[in-house]
């Protein structure tokens, strides 16, 4: 399952990074890394961008880059 497939309100933990290149570097570059767990706070009507909680911090994130971080 990636992180686009989680529903509002649940925890996750990721796996794995999907994503290659600078692409990949900057999502680790935005602290989401294997390991890390990471709260679903809220989608925006239409789906895009995802609001999401981690080490502390809010943060938003494109379906497209969402759907590179695998979670279980």
């Amino acid at each position: 399952m990636t992180l686009k497939e989680v529903k509002v309100g649940r925890s996750v933990i990721v796996k794995k990074l999907i994503g290659q290149g600078a692409t990949k570097r900057r999502i680790m570059d935005m602290g989401i890394t294997k390991g890390v767990e990471i709260y679903v706070r809220k989608v925006a009507p239409l789906g895009d961008p995802v609001e999401v909680t981690v080490r502390g911090y809010e943060l938003s994130l494109r379906k497209a880059d969402a759907a590179m971080i695998e979670v279980e």
